[in-house]
């Protein structure tokens, strides 16, 4: 049994990084986590929490203050763009997978996870350069000259990860000629129209859109979509890149009046291209592991990039709970060895496409995964028919 507290420090305070920072506090460890970003702005985007991550929020103890501002769709809803006919739509009652399905707005489920942990274990504007391990502890080095030390880092940072790049080595982003529009606005912009009660996905035949309201009141709608774009255009990998709605509405004309309508209604988007990276050959280093998009980026076409970031959080948290702080090797291998099957398969149904496309495939190990209960001692479980479930 270890005599001192095992400090931790987690470089990323996104949602991966402040799930950890709840739940590793939860199993008694000192938490630090350094955010790059000088303050957290509050980015113009949707986000789906499905039941498998809603468990998650539940234990951390968030559910409350999400459902209350959240839209909870009747169903998954897919439609053929243009004639609007419905392929397949999977009710998503609370009572099957136990745990509500809700949307909502990023900063809405930022807020609610950074509420869960004290403000003065955040540290703004510390932009980590460098990580050294010895004698036991992690050191790490930040643009802004200040150091930090700990028994152990999770790594947190996303997509760009310098955490990844240190342990595992840099890897190249893999460019399949995709870019998304995305866009918050208010739904009053669209003259009464309404977009109904589910989250609809409308297919074309190379390019999709996903609608939804972001809040109980139905006040505000977003979209994300996805569609080919000639290579030469190199749009960048960018939250932050402004889109041309005329382009985007181009994009979409021969789509059903009810898609045209909220793309007539929006106001101004933004736009980034969808990269995508294989899976990595292993998770951690030593005293160094990884979580989220920092180990396992994937497109958002099944709405599970943030929510497996927070599932690996309660993970991570359980395996280091069953080694007392002792042996943070073994709880990041047997982290990994459960966690790593999911997420890969997941990356790769995303990255095809399928989800829920048509037919009756099984969703129920998605959905119905619990990270606070599941077995440790094997991998997540997987659908019969893997890829393309």
């Amino acid at each position: 049994m270890r005599k001192n507290k095992l400090s931790i420090a987690i470089v990323g305070a996104g949602m991966g990084g402040l799930a950890a920072a709840a739940t590793l506090r939860q199993v008694g460890i000192d938490v630090q986590v350094y955010e790059q970003a000088a303050r957290f702005a509050r980015i113009g985007a949707g986000i789906q929490m499905m039941p498998n991550s809603m468990k998650v929020l539940r234990g951390i103890g968030i559910e409350e203050r999400l459902r209350i501002t959240s839209f909870a769709p009747f169903s998954h809803l897919n439609r053929i763009g243009d004639t609007g006919e419905v392929t397949r739509e999977l009710p998503m009652p609370e009572s099957l997978y136990n745990a509500p399905y809700l949307c909502m707005h990023r900063a809405e489920l930022h807020g609610a996870l950074a509420s869960a942990v004290p403000a003065e274990i955040i540290h703004l504007d510390k932009k980590l350069v460098g990580l050294d391990q010895a004698a036991g502890q992690v050191r790490l080095r930040f643009a802004d000259g200040a150091r930090a030390q700990a028994d152990a880092v999770v790594g947190a940072d996303g997509v760009h990860s310098l955490v990844r790049d240190i342990i595992v080595g840099p890897d190249a982003p893999i460019h399949k000629g995709r870019i998304a529009y995305r866009a918050v606005f208010p739904s009053a912009l669209m003259g009464g129209g309404d977009i109904g009660r589910s989250r609809t996905k409308w297919w074309g035949s190379d390019r999709h859109i996903v609608i939804y309201y972001t809040n109980v009141a139905r006040s505000e709608v977003y979209f994300v979509t996805s569609v080919p774009e000639p290579a030469e255009w190199l749009t960048q990998e960018s939250w932050s890149a402004k889109g041309d709605v005329k382009e985007l509405r181009q994009a979409y004309e021969g789509f059903h009046a009810d898609v045209r309508m909220v793309l007539d209604a929006c106001p101004d988007c933004h736009k980034w291209a969808i990269l995508e990276r294989e899976p990595l050959p292993r998770w951690s280093d030593g005293r160094v592991v990884l979580l989220g998009d920092a180990c396992h980026p994937m497109t958002p076409y099944m709405a599970q990039g943030a929510a497996t970031s927070i599932e690996d959080a309660a993970i991570l948290a359980r395996c280091l709970k069953a080694v007392d702080g002792d042996d943070l090797e073994g709880a990041f291998r047997t982290y990994e060895t459960h966690r790593k099957p999911r997420t890969s398969l997941v990356q790769a149904i995303s990255s095809a496409n399928t989800w829920m496309k048509e037919g009756a495939s099984d969703t129920s190990w998605l959905y119905g995964y619990d990270a606070w209960k599941v077995p440790l001692t094997a991998p997540a479980p997987q659908p019969a028919a893997a890829v393309g479930a």
